[in-house]
């Protein structure tokens, strides 16, 4: 049986103060944070919902999120808009049924979408005030 790396050593206070407060999950500023990275294809900047219009988009499509947590649902739709809307996801629909089954994914870790995102901005480079985070 292979033993499991732990990253615990390697967590700055800063965001063990976040995740304690947070978890795993994005709060607002974090939310926004992520959005100010993010990039379409073409170079097109991605604007940030909030939880009303994700929740309308959701309603018009019938799709019902189980297990959103803070803005992790808002994180999910704007990551969908910008690498996979109109190619792999052809409309708001899917992407709405792209959003419902990466958050309330059956055998998903407890912030697997947030863990994801940190790893791409540690392989990236771009460095997360925590602290202005919180």
């Amino acid at each position: 049986m292979r033993k499991k790396d732990s990253l615990e050593y390697i967590i700055p206070e800063d965001m063990k103060l976040y995740l304690s407060n947070y978890g795993r999950h994005f709060n607002k500023k974090m939310y926004e944070f992520a959005v100010s990275n993010m990039y379409k294809s073409g170079g097109q900047k991605i604007q940030p919902v909030n939880k009303t219009i994700l929740d309308n988009k959701m309603k018009q499509y019938g799709v019902v999120l189980e297990n959103n947590t803070l803005y992790d649902g808002c994180y999910a739709w704007s990551m969908c808009e910008a690498d996979y809307l109109g190619s792999a996801i052809p409309n708001e629909q899917y992407q709405a049924l792209f959003v419902k089954n990466l958050i309330d994914d059956p055998d998903a870790v407890d912030g697997q979408i947030f863990n994801r995102f940190y790893a791409d901005m540690c392989l990236q480079g771009i460095p997360i005030d925590w602290e202005e985070m919180i």
